[in-house]
């Protein structure tokens, strides 16, 4: 049976949309509040403690969601982000982080892996909704605003100041683990 060019071309477009299409519904869907927090991990250690913080409730009645500081909005970036989260499957599997005890033992270890992605890309996801620009000088603290302008200036982006801002503060740990370095090379 002979198959024509145009019927090829048809049937390989249709599919091409149907995966696109199921790729793009899929990456949509692990992006929702409702999958972040459908493991138990994740439900019971960070999402919990983010019902505390300024992004889940405050005065404005804008809430982030998970995705909206750990997933990219640019499609290109928002794959690679999605390529990485294997990893995190992985250890799921392993049951790495599966009771309290082994997520604190690892806290530490996490908010470095995300601070380092924040720094790299000059906090893409806290500026999606906040940008210097958007700041009233008026309605902000003096000091807030010079530290702002100051940031600003000497190119320091919004996680070297704002660690733990969403979750647990964990800074603490590292700088207590550098003072340990620095007295351990004396």
């Amino acid at each position: 049976m002979r198959y024509s060019m145009g019927g090829l071309l048809i049937v390989g477009m249709c599919a091409g949309i149907l995966l696109w299409g199921g790729a793009n519904w899929a990456m949509e869907l692990s992006n929702t509040e409702q999958f972040c927090t459908s493991c138990h991990e994740m439900r019971d250690n960070v999402f919990e403690e983010s019902k505390i913080g300024i992004h889940y409730s405050n005065r404005s009645g804008v809430r982030a969601t998970c995705s909206d500081c750990h997933v990219p909005k640019p499609w290109l970036s928002k794959v690679v982000r999605k390529v990485k989260a294997s990893r995190e499957i992985y250890h799921k599997l392993l049951g790495t982080i599966d009771t309290p005890e082994k997520f604190e033992a690892h806290r530490l270890e996490l908010a470095q892996r995300v601070w380092e992605t924040m720094e790299a890309n000059d906090s893409r996801e806290c500026r999606n909704c906040h940008q210097e620009s958007y700041m009233n000088k008026d309605k902000q603290k003096r000091r807030a605003w010079t530290q702002h302008q100051d940031a600003q200036e000497t190119g320091e982006t919004c996680i070297d100041c704002h660690k733990g801002i969403a979750h647990t503060p964990v800074h603490e740990e590292l700088e207590q683990e550098m003072e340990e370095d620095l007295d351990f090379t004396f």
